[in-house]
């Protein structure tokens, strides 16, 4: 498996997993807030990315690679704004909902849960695996750097 583990949030109304899908590959853009641009300059080629829906739905959808590490968002007109280019991994059998992931001792601290407006955060390796087991997910393919 890849080194390090993340999670990154998107409203499934402005850019949703089927979408990514669809795309193959997207420029993870506009974040502005300074803790998750150090995570998106923190990403490595071949992490793996926890994909979350939130707002409407609350639930992680999918995963994630990163395929590109971070460089200059093409979208910030002012400040010093990282971004880093994902691609589908592979969805979860069954998504894993906020309420489950509250419910759970074993992720009931998660930075999603203690830091609910970040939209960009790292996960350590126990919780990753974990939310795999929740979403009843198996990797097919460790990918590059395993």
């Amino acid at each position: 498996m890849a080194k390090n583990y993340w999670l990154v949030k998107q409203e499934p109304e402005a850019y949703p997993w089927s979408q990514l899908v669809a795309e193959g590959r997207t420029a993870w853009t506009g974040v502005r807030n300074f803790q998750a641009r150090n995570h998106l300059r923190a990403m490595q080629a071949g992490d793996l990315v926890a994909y979350y829906h939130s707002v409407s739905e609350k639930q992680i959808v999918g995963i994630a690679r990163v395929v590109r590490t971070a460089y200059a968002d093409p979208t910030a007109t002012e400040g010093d704004w990282a971004c880093v280019d994902l691609e589908p991994f592979q969805p979860l059998e069954s998504p894993v909902s906020l309420a489950t992931l509250k419910a759970d001792p074993r992720t009931a601290q998660l930075p999603l849960i203690r830091q609910s407006r970040l939209s960009v955060m790292s996960l350590t390796p126990e919780h990753f695996a974990h939310v795999l087991t929740l979403g009843r997910t198996r990797l097919t393919d460790p990918g590059p750097g395993a």
